[in-house]
């Protein structure tokens, strides 16, 4: 597995997908609920990360409002299936980690298949020549 990049403008991208890791892996005080939504919600600032980090690489000073535009303007500077790809991870890991009592959590096996996409993305976003 290759080293994801950084960001060097605070939480890397490597930390934030180690911390994924560690609430996976119950290695940090947390309940099983928790520990999932805890590491949807780490999966997506890493996500959020990699795509600004693409954006600013191919377009500096590209300023967007919020991250549905900064998608959007990701598939016009990036593949359209890294740019699809990016955007279903976004909209799932947001639901994953938003609580609601009649909803079951994310499971285990989910949050594994999103670090796994999000680790695969971050790296051909922000290394793109």
């Amino acid at each position: 597995m290759s080293t994801p990049p950084v960001d060097t403008t605070g939480a890397t991208i490597n930390e934030l997908l180690q911390t994924a890791e560690l609430l996976l892996a119950g290695r940090l005080q947390a309940t099983l609920a928790a520990r999932h939504r805890g590491a949807a919600l780490v999966l997506r600032t890493a996500l959020e990360i990699a795509v600004d980090a693409a954006l600013a690489a191919a377009e500096p000073g590209l300023s967007t409002p919020n991250m549905a535009a900064k998608l959007h303007c990701l598939s016009h500077y990036s593949t359209p299936t890294a740019a699809r790809r990016a955007r279903r991870a976004w909209s799932h890991l947001c639901v994953a980690y938003h609580y609601h009592q009649y909803e079951i959590g994310p499971t285990r096996s989910q949050v594994q298949a999103w670090h796994a996409e999000v680790s695969t993305l971050a790296t051909s976003l922000v290394r793109r020549p």
